[in-house]
């Protein structure tokens, strides 16, 4: 199971990666400016972190492995993504003086780029995390040894 920091963690480096990459892409595909989008891309972002956590808390306790099969991704990422279209659909729309029918083609690509983003990136960051926590545990044992053969000399 995952703590609460390092879903923090996931979350914070998820979106931050995802607006480097969205807030001008967005721009250059809408011709909305990048002031416009990028603002819009930090705010939905924003709630996209505070969504995530929850909705990765609730997955976790649902599905508690590390190991997820590709079905388990694709559920963990769609659920995700039909939670914040929901909340941020009238956002954009108000955002971007547009209507809703535009906003939700919009918030749709945003959705697009994110769910591949999240494929690619949530499998990387447990890889990684699981090779950290291996190289702390292997740590705290060996230094734990180590004071176990001075506390015997």
């Amino acid at each position: 199971m995952r703590s609460k920091k390092e879903r923090l963690i996931q979350a914070g480096l998820l979106e931050l990666g995802g607006i480097l990459i969205v807030a001008p892409l967005s721009s250059l595909v809408t011709g909305h400016d990048l002031a416009s989008m990028g603002s819009l891309v930090v705010v939905m972002s924003t709630l996209a972190v505070f969504w995530s956590t929850l909705w990765n808390w609730m997955f976790d306790r649902w599905v508690p492995t590390r190991k997820r099969s590709i079905a388990q991704r694709i559920a963990q990422a769609l659920g995700f993504e039909f939670g914040l279209v929901l909340a941020t659909v009238f956002i954009v729309a108000a955002w971007l003086d547009m209507g809703l029918w535009q906003a939700l083609l919009l918030d749709l690509g945003f959705v697009a780029f994110f769910l591949v983003w999240a494929m690619i990136f949530n499998p990387i960051f447990d890889a990684v995390m699981e090779r950290l926590l291996a190289r702390n545990a292997a740590r705290e044992a060996h230094q734990h040894g180590d004071a176990e053969h001075e506390a015997n000399q």
